[in-house]
């Protein structure tokens, strides 16, 4: 059974950091796809950035320069390091993997997703 769980939400203040965790089991998805999504208070549930290579990356324009993606292929981990952040950085952030070896920016392009964790940004 294929699990991904999330990790490292919290609150910080405008301008702080934050780094997000993504621990997946069940199987590898080395040479596939993952992606941190995030949903805003009112708002569709949107990418912020995918993995499959460092050669082969996407960020969201409104995260690029402050977040950075990474990924720990041994262990099946994912990280979102996020730096500089803003108040409209806030959402509940969710980890999604898939088994493609395309990067797809919509939700339904990922075949296993967390929980997701919460992330508020003050000003």
């Amino acid at each position: 059974q294929v699990q991904v769980v999330e990790s490292g939400g919290g609150m910080v203040q405008a301008g702080g950091s934050l780094r997000l965790s993504c621990a997946a089991s069940g199987r590898t998805f080395s040479g596939y796809a993952m992606a941190w999504f995030r949903q805003g208070p009112g708002k569709e549930r949107e990418i912020v950035a995918a993995h499959i290579s460092n050669d082969y990356l996407f960020y969201t324009r409104s995260v690029k320069g402050r977040f950075t993606i990474s990924r720990d292929i041994a262990n099946n981990t994912m990280y979102l390091q996020m730096n500089s952040l803003k108040p409209e950085d806030t959402g509940v952030y969710y980890c999604a993997a898939s088994v493609s070896n395309l990067i797809a920016t919509t939700a339904t392009g990922y075949d296993f997703w967390g929980q997701g964790t919460q992330v508020t940004v003050s000003s």
